[in-house]
């Protein structure tokens, strides 16, 4: 339940499909994106959070893919989740590079750039049975997901 040391490469895989289109994001910030200052206590949850699911993916071995079982069911539910976080950031960069797209939601999930890589952690963090990622995933959640809501909700205002 606490995990067992070692390289994770499925935790590398999910890095850097979260990394890649971030880094190029912030290169292609939308053309609007103006937003006030960001809570303090979400951008510390956040923050601390990125660091410890980050350590968690690369130094549990837990997540890496082992014969299948009914626990495999949990990373194939992840990997559809971080899938569908690539398709978002797709759509967002063959689109106009506006706050509108980068907020809209994807086939029905609202704030699918904040949502989704969260979720996926919190799946992989069950399939692996690593307690500290699923405890980490949800403080990564309350600070990026909170902080998305703020932005959505400023933009609104601002419209």
């Amino acid at each position: 339940m606490f995990g067992q040391f070692g390289f994770s490469y499925v935790g590398l895989i999910y890095l850097f499909m979260l990394v890649f289109p971030n880094t190029l994001w912030s290169k292609n910030k939308p053309i609007d994106f103006n937003m006030e200052q960001e809570n303090k206590m979400l951008v510390w949850f956040e923050r601390i959070g990125q660091v410890c699911c980050t350590f968690s993916l690369l130094f549990f071995r837990d997540f890496n893919i082992a014969p299948f079982s009914g626990w495999s069911w949990w990373l194939i539910a992840s990997v559809f989740l971080m899938m569908l976080y690539e398709i978002n950031w797709i759509r967002y960069f063959m689109n106009e590079h506006t706050v509108e797209n980068f907020y809209r939601s994807l086939f029905g999930i609202p704030l699918p750039g904040a949502i989704l890589p969260v979720l996926a952690f919190l799946l992989l963090g069950i399939y692996g049975k690593v307690i500290w990622l699923i405890a980490f995933a949800i403080l990564l959640g309350v600070g990026h997901i909170g902080i998305h809501i703020q932005h959505v909700k400023e933009y609104k205002l601002k419209k």
